[in-house]
């Protein structure tokens, strides 16, 4: 087996074990393993919500809103924090069913983590039967695993330099990239007019966010009010603890703007193909202390690495390459504590 995980193994800690990161990307083999199951995706409409930073909590805005509305909804958000469950909105066990249900079909096509997970939550939408499915990209739109689904409307929700490798090197480019799910969408709804000749000439264009988007969808406005949607690892409160997996620049100025003290120690891990120094240079806004470590992630830096680079911006910095001692050292470090970089980060401090 290509994982190396015996057939006995959970289905969870199978798809754990495999590979989270394409040798290349497209959409061939996702499409197979769809067809494999019967094509899922096809059995419901779908909301795709793409972009830079905010998507995981539109997704789940948008998903509370129709369910307000007497809608059955699946949400698919990425990467998790709690838990693998995270990313299908269900409990493990449900989760752990997900999985089983495509791995026989996945295993022999040598399918990425992101493939599997992607066709668990659409196939598990179906079995579930609901009414919408509301869809987070992972990396860009028009390659991306979740481009297969043929979404009525699509949300997006805003536009930074990111993963320039594979997208392009202008925000044009990255949003061209990010605006191709949009194929056969009748709306799309997007925040910066400035990208509005990018969008299909024959789709319609609501400014607005996730609200906007489930309007879009159902074609009416909704009345109801939903609480503030939370979700583990962005802007979470613990116990006086700040933990955000703000990764680019942009994600720290809005949480920047959310401090209620701008003295904190910093415990940060990032990954190597973020705009590192920019997110540094932001982040000494928040403390004149930090913490480096090094999330499981492999793609993430080096924790002497990242010390090395954040020594130009920070009074104190150390280096302690496992994230839960490097906790416990920006908790003895004494202030209040702000755990950020990389929501894998935090996934590895949850468990």
């Amino acid at each position: 087996m290509r994982s190396g995980v015996s057939v006995g193994t959970s289905a969870t800690d199978w798809v754990a074990s495999l590979s989270p990161w394409p040798q290349e990307f497209g959409l061939d083999r996702m499409r197979e393993l769809l067809a494999r199951l019967g094509d899922p995706q096809t059995a419901y409409p779908a909301i795709h919500v793409v972009g830079t930073n905010g998507k995981s909590t539109a997704t789940r805005t948008i998903a509370a809103l129709l369910r307000a509305e007497g809608l059955r909804v699946g949400a698919y958000t990425s990467p998790h924090v709690s838990g693998w469950h995270e990313r299908l909105d269900c409990d493990p066990a449900t989760f752990e069913r997900a999985v089983a249900r495509v791995r026989g079909s996945a295993e022999p096509l040598g399918a990425t983590q992101f493939e599997v997970l992607t066709a668990a939550a659409l196939a598990e939408f179906a079995e579930a039967g609901v009414d919408v499915a509301v869809v987070e990209a992972g990396l860009g739109g028009r390659l991306d695993a979740t481009n297969v689904v043929d979404a009525e409307v699509v949300l997006l929700t805003n536009i930074a330099l990111e993963h320039t490798e594979v997208l392009g090197d202008t925000i044009e480019e990255i949003a061209k990239e990010k605006l191709a799910v949009a194929h056969a969408a009748r709306v799309v709804v997007i925040s910066d007019n400035t990208l509005r000749s990018l969008v299909p000439s024959t789709t319609r264009i609501v400014p607005g966010g996730a609200r906007e988007a489930a309007e879009a969808f159902l074609g009416s406005p909704i009345e109801t009010e939903v609480d503030e949607v939370t979700l583990p690892g962005r802007l979470e409160h613990r116990d006086g603890e700040l933990w955000d997996g703000a990764h680019t620049p942009e994600a720290v100025d809005w949480l920047l703007e959310r401090l209620p003290e701008r003295e904190r120690v910093l415990c940060v891990s990032i990954l190597a193909d973020k705009r590192v120094d920019e997110l540094l240079e932001r982040l000494a806004h928040a403390g004149r202390t930090l913490v480096a470590t090094q999330s499981s992630n492999p793609r993430a830096l080096p924790a002497d690495e990242l010390a090395a680079r954040a020594e130009r911006y920070f009074d104190h910095v150390e280096a302690i390459a496992d994230p839960h001692e490097a906790l416990a050292r920006a908790r003895a470090l004494g202030g209040p504590v702000l755990v950020t970089g990389s929501l894998y980060l935090l996934a590895d401090l949850h468990s």
